[in-house]
């Protein structure tokens, strides 16, 4: 492998510091925004620090507009989503990669072009299926589109084709069934694309607002992205402190996710060429 010269090392490292702080400047901005009052929005929209620290924009979050409420529908969401995502991808991969089935060359191909279809177009058969089902203003009706995502079902299919085919063999051999193939064999080599599934299912799902925005038509149905457009508006004007505030708080679960995985998750992308 060629190695760089110390003054080409320098330069990198100088370039990726600069590009970090650019990134991360509009998270500073927002952390310490979610701690300035209304009146100093109001005064000085660009300033970057407030006058006095004050958390009660926080308070008044989850005391007031029932934040708390929200952030559990979309940890039910989410959990839901990520638990589907594995399940249902991960045998959609197996089946895609290792076995035989009449019909398998068109089924893959089917699953690449959902994933170039406009979610937008989505949106009406969806409703309509939703409405005949009965499901509209329940959490059911937010998690369904997201319970097995195509993406998901390409990647476990990626990490399916590493496992090698000798192993599946073997275990054939020695009398075991294509079950016992895929939780004692298959699953324990594909750590890396679980780990990948379960980030974009959790990101997919907590971050999703228009759909969840069409279905949930009451307070108890609303997810974090919804509440927080509802809880910010007061009087026909935005709170931007409380805005901020809420931007963090759902921030928050994805940072502690991502630290959690991040090293999987960059194997998975590593593999799968995942961009």
């Amino acid at each position: 492998m060629k190695t760089l010269s110390p003054t080409r090392q320098a330069l990198n490292y100088t370039a990726l510091a600069v590009i970090t702080v650019f990134m991360l400047l509009p998270f500073v901005w927002v952390f310490f925004g979610s701690f300035k009052t209304q009146g100093e929005f109001l005064a000085n929209p660009g300033a970057w620090f407030p006058e006095t620290f004050q958390i009660d924009n926080y308070i008044q979050l989850f005391r007031d507009r029932g934040f708390g409420d929200y952030m559990m529908n979309s940890f039910i969401v989410s959990s839901v989503a990520i638990a589907g995502n594995v399940v249902f991808s991960a045998m959609a991969g197996y089946a895609l990669a290792k076995l035989r089935f009449r019909g398998k060359n068109v089924v893959f191909p089917l699953v690449i072009a959902s994933m170039i279809v406009p979610y937008v177009a989505l949106f009406v058969p969806q409703f309509v299926i939703v409405v005949q089902m009965g499901l509209v203003d329940s959490l059911i009706a937010i998690i369904l589109p997201v319970l097995t995502l195509p993406l998901c079902v390409f990647i476990m299919r990626q990490f399916a084709h590493g496992v090698p085919y000798e192993l599946m063999e073997a275990a054939r051999l020695d009398g075991a069934g294509e079950g016992r193939i895929f939780f004692r064999v298959f699953l324990p080599l594909t750590g890396p694309g679980l780990a990948t599934v379960a980030i974009l299912s959790f990101l997919t799902s907590w971050n999703n607002f228009l759909w969840p925005l069409v279905v949930a038509q009451s307070q108890d149905t609303y997810t974090a992205p919804v509440g927080l457009s509802v809880a910010s508006q007061a009087s026909n004007s935005i709170s931007f402190g409380l805005l901020l505030a809420g931007a963090m708080v759902v921030l928050l679960p994805i940072l502690i996710l991502f630290l959690f995985l991040q090293k999987y998750f960059i194997q998975g992308v590593a593999a799968t060429g995942l961009k």
